[in-house]
């Protein structure tokens, strides 16, 4: 494939990715209104509707599931994809409990703007964009960490726009984490499933560079959307 050939096709992914980005922009870390509802006016502990939340939040996030597709991407032994995914789940189970139960109050925008940087952060490193623009190749397991505490992050300033009730905050958050990993196991699972079957054809070794490429743009959108935002406020 020519390198034009290649560069329209990352266009139109692009421009598919942007569209359906940019329409769901406004549902970022979006929360239903009766999941709002039920937020802003539970107290004690409720540990099954925190552990769906935190299930369903994950399997919906797709900024959290843009990121865990680059990091898996290029991962074919499932000894390196758990040691990975654990270290994301770590980083951003950290930040999710320290967040909320400390009362850390980050700009949500500037945080979710760190969010989508991590996905062209990954999207470069599997187009090998260190190595040969940059020269150096930093710790990937390292950066894995790191980008989980921003995820953390993004989860709980979005958990604390809800003024949740003091009175079973600790195990409600204990189970709106582990329902965040159970969801992240899910939507792990799912996508294995399609990476497996597609490195089996001909067409990944074609189109896995036009894809980081693609994947690399969807972050630059999720990035320029939470910076407009900030700049907007």
């Amino acid at each position: 494939m020519s390198f034009n050939d290649r560069a329209k096709r990352a266009r139109a992914c692009l421009l598919g990715m942007a569209l359906c980005l940019l329409t769901a922009g406004a549902l970022a870390h979006g929360v239903s209104e009766s999941d709002q509802g039920f937020l802003q006016g539970a107290t004690g502990v409720h540990f099954l509707p925190y552990l769906y939340l935190g299930a369903k939040h994950m399997v919906t996030g797709y900024d959290h599931l843009l990121f865990l597709c680059g990091v898996i991407f290029f991962l074919y032994r499932m000894k390196e994809i758990g040691l990975y995914v654990t270290l994301f789940a770590l980083g951003h189970s950290t930040t999710l409990l320290l967040g909320v139960l400390n009362g850390w109050h980050i700009n949500a925008y500037l945080v979710d703007a760190i969010i989508g940087l991590s996905i062209v952060y990954r999207a470069f490193d599997n187009l090998g964009g260190f190595n040969s623009v940059v020269g150096v190749q930093p710790n990937k397991k390292a950066a894995v960490l790191i980008f989980g505490f921003f995820h953390g992050l993004g989860l709980a300033t979005k958990l604390q726009d809800f003024s949740l009730s003091p009175d079973g905050l600790v195990p409600n958050m204990i189970a709106f984490n582990l329902g965040v990993e159970l969801g992240q196991l899910l939507a792990l699972g799912m996508i294995l499933i399609v990476m497996r079957y597609w490195r089996s054809t001909a067409s990944f070794a074609r189109h896995a560079l036009t894809s980081n490429f693609a994947l690399m743009s969807a972050g630059f959108v999720l990035a320029g959307y939470q910076f407009t935002g900030f700049l907007s406020q």
